[in-house]
């Protein structure tokens, strides 16, 4: 009568739990308080530390110790089909206990992978050259080491039903603003989707305006970058099993920062952020200029360079868009053809694309000499952008500028230009202004967004939100 509506526990039971799976293991196990059965995935345990585990735990209980099964790494709880299935199918090891109704859940999952190395994307000059790895643990680690301080708070969710995928994120509390980060924990938990695996989808139900090409989140693999944007107020966000940190709120300007300019010198630093602004001009702009140029105003050009430029265009069959299309086409082909394949290979497709085909397709009068120059500066300004979200997107956006100016010259690149600030102007990364701070307008962050200011001159901690923060009589 006692027994009358607890769950059966036995193997057979907690098998089927498992679908029978073969690396699902379930054993019998003597215990000082009775017997029990031993549950977990062979794929996600290091045997030898569940076997040291379970011997301390053991003789804890032998002891009659009063909370023998709670220690750093080790718990006990109710038993429920739920949990255990949630235990076990995130690596934890249990010792089912029939008679109590309890068990025992150790966590020593097994550990590996590779070793904290400098992103790929994000190579410096000068600084650290560690980088974020797929344990969300050692990443908190990394990033606990450069922040040492109590405020530093770091809380835990789980989004997506089927997927249970674990959400960590961090902020400062004397610093993040309290109704940003309210902002972001309920956007977290009107999440409904099922399956959540990575950030690319997590990022989707962040970002306010999806359809935006511009990204309202910053991606980083840097502990130091993650550091930085932290004691500016921001949010980072990491999802398990993931070395990708999403920073949240960003402006547009945070694309434009490197780890390179606060670790060099000042002038240097400047001039580096500077040249990088520019290039976002020149990667914009620079083939629709030459379009409008050739098709509608040539006027302005010297007459010797507007000779050389209709003695370069007159043996082509096609208007300059076509020319320009072609080129943007094929140096995207070849930088995605690099990126997929080996490296070894990858280097010589780049050779091989740039130098004989590019040289080849001049040759046959398909394109002409001026049109190469302007893709190839175009290709190298865009790449000077240090995150590769803002390079692709500014990418994209030379194919729109280049129609406007074949069909209307600088009326176009005119036009062209007001639409994307008006949409600059409306975008918000967690309802905080994309285009700070420039709108809403505060001339004493201008010094910080365009030169690299000594830190002999930040008499206060720079704060990004002080539009919000001098609303509310915060110090900034």
């Amino acid at each position: 009568m006692g027994n009358e509506g607890k769950p059966v526990i036995d193997k057979k039971n907690i098998k089927q739990l498992f679908f029978n799976s073969t690396d699902f293991v379930s054993i019998d196990v003597d215990w000082p308080t009775g017997k029990g059965i031993l549950c977990y995935y062979s794929s996600l345990i290091d045997a030898t530390e569940v076997n040291k585990q379970i011997d301390i735990i053991r003789q804890r209980a032998e002891e009659k110790m009063s909370n023998w099964g709670k220690t750093a790494v080790s718990d006990v709880k109710p038993y429920s089909e739920n949990e255990l299935i949630k235990a076990v199918c995130t690596g934890l090891t249990v010792v089912v206990f029939q008679e109590s109704q309890v068990m025992l859940t150790i966590s020593a999952q097994s550990t590996f992978g590779r070793s904290p190395s400098e992103p790929a994307t994000e190579q410096v000059v000068r600084g650290p050259h560690d980088g974020f790895i797929e344990s969300t643990q050692q990443n908190m680690t990394l990033v606990r080491q450069k922040l040492v301080r109590n405020d530093l708070v770091v809380k835990t969710c789980e989004v997506g039903k089927d997927t249970k995928t674990k959400i960590t994120y961090l902020y400062i509390d004397s610093i993040a603003d309290k109704d940003v980060v309210e902002l972001f924990e309920s956007q977290l938990q009107d999440i409904k989707d099922d399956e959540i695996l990575n950030s690319g989808e997590l990022e989707d139900y962040l970002e306010e305006s999806v359809f935006s090409p511009f990204p309202q989140l910053l991606n980083t693999e840097r502990p130091d970058r993650v550091a930085f944007n932290l004691m500016e107020g921001r949010i980072a966000i990491f999802t398990n099993e993931s070395p990708t940190a999403l920073i949240a709120p960003v402006t547009f300007f945070s694309f434009y920062q490197s780890p390179d300019d606060f670790n060099g010198r000042v002038i240097v630093g400047s001039f580096y952020r500077l040249l990088r602004i520019m290039s976002l001009v020149m990667a914009i702009y620079l083939p629709a200029f030459y379009i409008s140029v050739v098709g509608f105003h040539s006027e302005i050009l010297p007459i010797e360079i507007s000779k050389k430029v209709k003695l370069a265009i007159n043996e082509i069959p096609y208007r300059p868009i076509f020319e320009a299309i072609i080129l943007e086409v094929f140096i995207e082909l070849i930088r995605e053809a690099a990126l997929r394949l080996p490296k070894p290979i990858g280097q010589t497709i780049g050779v091989v694309g740039g130098l004989i085909i590019g040289d080849a397709i001049v040759s046959a009068g398909l394109v002409s000499n001026l049109m190469v120059i302007v893709v190839a500066l175009t290709a190298i300004s865009s790449f000077v952008i240090p995150t590769l979200e803002m390079n692709m997107t500014i990418r994209i956006l030379r194919f729109p500028f280049m129609i406007a100016a074949a069909l209307f010259g600088f009326f176009g690149m005119a036009i062209g230009t007001i639409i994307l600030i008006i949409h600059l102007l409306t975008l918000s990364s967690l309802k905080q202004p994309y285009f700070a701070p420039f709108i809403p307008l505060d001339t004493t962050r201008f010094m910080h967004v365009f030169f690299r200011v000594p830190y002999s001159k930040f008499h206060k901690q720079q704060k990004t939100f002080t539009f919000l923060n001098k609303k509310k009589g915060r110090k900034s």
